[in-house]
């Protein structure tokens, strides 16, 4: 089967715009959390969020208009916009040269989302019961599919196009299908990863109504996220976009490119315990780690560092947690685990995918991110968690976890290229 390789990475998240910002934020041990500010969360029990930098003079935002015609800003939800904006870092990033026909029908198109345009739903549902017509634009600008659509019709795109929702594992998923098409011979590139931008007032008390938020620290809102401590007590909403430039390694090294990374290994596996709690023992989570390894032919002995799902919430973490103790049992003091939700909050679909750019940096630069807010960790089988400075070691191989409701999980892995394997 073919090879898959990483040639190009973007990303908008709550720690900036760019992969730049984002890197220089993330090992910085920055938070992204703060209070709400796209709209008053004054009455609501959760009242912090991971928003995207969006102000005008700070070097780190995101600004809608530099990346989309101000024709088209009206049009998108900003799960849309968020994706067009990482997507263009990415292709650029990996110079490919614009992609012409017949090369365009083995190029192809997967973006994760897990709700795609909820605040435009909202805001447009809202209007239309005042008496406000609905605008032509409003199904094309919501649609989960529609991020996939916009990049497809942009980069000329012809071959796969289609969105993956599974919840939070929705981006993992596009990246392990985009992996699978290009392994089977079907496309020699792919953009793959996910979107996503629900923090709304539907979105925000919805999460809140199920239990899965953090409303016990509003008053100090960077210490909200804090996977794998004992006080921790749900999660934090995120915002932002991730996507990859995945190419057949033949393809990338006979165009010269720089490649960052090797996909080697994709695992699945459900719970069919129940629709948002894990199932307890940790099996479900345990498969999918499983399935990935043996997918990637490695050895568990051989992953250095586990990007973690650990979203902050009470039973997330500790089945993940029992997860990792019984796939690493003999070997767990050497196996590294962080969660980078501690500082960007939970992205939601597109969570796998900024994680896995993360982890593809840590290859890069050998350095892993601490967790923030691990004061008082949960008890394991001597697990390593990284807290309180980067970690410096030479990285070889990454485990990357995304779990989601309904009981879905998704296990990557990913590693230094050497075209000697």
């Amino acid at each position: 089967m073919n090879r898959v390789v990483v040639t190009g990475i973007g990303l908008v998240t709550p720690l900036g715009c760019g992969t730049g910002n984002n890197w220089k934020n993330l090992i910085g041990g920055n938070s992204g959390a703060r209070r709400i500010t796209k709209f008053d969360p004054e009455n609501y029990k959760c009242q912090v969020a991971c928003e995207v930098p969006q102000e005008i003079g700070n070097k780190d935002s995101f600004i809608a208009e530099e990346w989309i015609e101000k024709k088209e800003l009206k049009k998108l939800d900003d799960f849309i916009k968020f994706s067009l904006a990482a997507a263009q870092e990415a292709f650029q990033d990996s110079k490919l040269n614009n992609i012409n026909d017949p090369e365009s029908n083995r190029a192809g198109c997967i973006i994760g989302s897990g709700m795609g345009g909820l605040p435009g739903i909202e805001e447009t549902s809202l209007a239309f019961n005042n008496g406000k017509k609905i605008s032509p634009f409003f199904i094309t600008g919501r649609i989960i599919n529609m991020a996939s659509g916009y990049l497809s019709i942009k980069y000329n795109l012809k071959g796969p196009n289609y969105s993956t929702v599974s919840a939070c594992a929705s981006s993992a998923h596009a990246i392990g299908e985009s992996f699978r098409l290009i392994q089977h011979g079907q496309t020699d590139i792919m953009m793959t990863g996910g979107s996503e931008a629900t923090i709304s007032p539907i979105g925000i008390e919805g999460f809140t109504s199920c239990k899965a938020l953090s409303t016990g620290y509003n008053h100090c809102p960077e210490k909200s996220s804090r996977p794998f401590d004992e006080s921790r007590e749900g999660f934090v909403m995120g915002e932002g976009a991730a996507i990859l430039i995945l190419e057949e390694m033949n393809h990338a090294i006979n165009r010269d490119a720089k490649i960052y990374a090797e996909v080697k290994g994709y695992g699945m596996s459900s719970d069919a315990f129940h629709y948002t709690l894990p199932e307890p023992s940790g099996n479900g989570a345990f498969r999918a780690m499983e399935n990935a390894l043996i997918d990637a032919k490695i050895d568990a002995a051989n992953i250095e560092y586990i990007n973690a799902h650990g979203t902050s919430t009470p039973s997330g973490d500790k089945v993940e947690a029992l997860a990792i103790d019984k796939i690493f049992e003999n070997h767990n003091h050497k196996i590294n685990v962080s969660s980078t939700k501690s500082q960007i909050g939970h992205l939601l679909g597109a969570a796998g995918a900024v994680e896995a750019i993360y982890s593809i940096l840590c290859l890069n630069y050998n350095k892993i991110p601490y967790n923030l807010n691990l004061d008082n960790e949960i008890p394991t089988n001597k697990i390593n968690f990284i807290k309180e400075k980067p970690l410096e070691l030479d990285l070889n191989n990454i485990l990357s976890n995304s779990f989601g409701f309904g009981g879905t999980n998704v296990s990557l892995v990913l590693s230094k290229f050497n075209d000697n394997n």
